[in-house]
């Protein structure tokens, strides 16, 4: 019996009746753009965060480039990055208007590194983008440091660090912005695309209102050059549901790494933990030198898994020309992790044999 890296339907299958029950509520009210679901969601989230304001945007990526361009630096400030970041960072950066810096991560925990960042800080360094990969947080306490003592911007990519704490607190609440994905692979993910801003500031609430709605917040006044970038009702409907359940998904992620720690052998590089960090563990990975052969003993053996990421940022065709310099710790990482099975659809029997199969290896 085949192990999936990932089955949606099974994972979500949970909310299936009631999500049809208030979609039918939704479809007899007709309304369907910025409505109801959609100002519940963004209060309920910002309350599960403990942030002070939600706003709700079309996705991730969306997330990202209108934080970057509302605290409006000068064009081509440099604003620093992990170099192992997915993509969709490094091009949020360029679509602001300014140029991405790319700082190597910590090895153990694939994180931007904070002494890397004092080494490379310049003049032009106006912002820091923190990317908690995998579900786990940033080293925030060194990082805000650094952000205060330069007079630097500080945005959060949460995408992956749903409920992800630092010192118990949680990702998304330290920096000016916090920056929220809800793909549908998320650990809030939804039935479609989606994504969210948390900011402090009321007035930055205001902005960011505006600008995902064409630079308007009263119909046909238009106090600024925004754009469409909403969360859409039908996704807010459905994150509602989920949100309720989310601890209950990240606990039972954390209940299954707490398997992979205690069976997979030291021939893995697993995650580091933390006493500092409670990881939810989006993704579980682990590091092997062997790497593709690892992949392709487990696919013979029917168990799934994914690569996160196979190509890093730098070296893909859309960037390598913004890039110079090499990067030999995020090249180690690009080469030899591996992303296990690791979801809510996942049961405890099914993560034992991967261990199992894995110490085979």
């Amino acid at each position: 019996m085949k192990i999936f890296y990932e089955d949606l339907n099974k994972a979500n299958k949970i909310f299936h009746k009631s999500y049809i029950k208030a979609l039918e509520s939704l479809n007899r009210k007709g309304n369907y753009i910025l409505g109801k679901n959609v100002n519940e969601f963004e209060m309920n989230f910002a309350k599960y965060l403990g942030a002070n304001h939600c706003v709700g945007v079309a996705n991730g990526l969306d997330a990202l480039t209108i934080s970057l361009k509302a605290i409006n630096l000068p064009k081509n400030s440099e604003v620093m990055v992990a170099s192992n970041s997915y993509i969709a960072c490094i091009i949020s950066i360029v679509n602001a208007g300014y140029k991405p810096v790319l700082i190597e991560p910590d090895l153990e925990t694939y994180n931007i590194n904070p002494e890397e960042i004092k080494k490379n800080i310049t003049k032009k360094t106006k912002a820091i983008l923190a990317v908690h990969l995998y579900g786990k947080s940033c080293n925030m306490g060194e990082i805000t440091k650094i952000c205060k003592q330069k007079k630097l911007f500080l945005i959060e990519d949460c995408a992956q660090s749903h409920g992800s704490l630092y010192k118990n607190k949680m990702t998304g609440t330290f920096g000016n912005f916090g920056c929220f994905s809800f793909y549908p692979t998320k650990l809030l993910g939804g039935i479609g695309d989606g994504g969210a801003i948390v900011c402090k500031k009321n007035f930055t609430k205001n902005y960011l209102k505006k600008f995902r709605n064409y630079g308007s917040i009263k119909r046909y006044k238009n106090e600024i050059i925004g754009q469409n970038s909403r969360l859409d009702e039908i996704q807010a409907l459905f994150l509602n549901l989920k949100l309720k359940h989310l601890n209950k998904i990240i606990n039972h992620k954390r209940n299954l790494a707490k398997i992979y720690f205690e069976n997979l052998n030291d021939k893995f590089i697993k995650p580091k933990l933390e006493k500092t960090k409670k990881d939810s563990f989006y993704i579980f990975n682990v590091r092997h030198g062997d790497r593709n052969k690892l992949r392709s003993y487990l696919l013979k053996n029917n168990i799934m898994t994914d690569i996160h990421y196979p190509t890093p940022p730098y070296a893909q065709e859309s960037l390598k020309k913004l890039f110079s310099k090499n990067y030999p710790i995020s090249d180690k990482i690009h080469e030899t992790t591996l992303s296990l099975p690791i979801s809510f659809a996942h049961t405890e029997k099914q993560i034992y044999e991967v261990s199992k199969i894995m110490n085979r290896f």
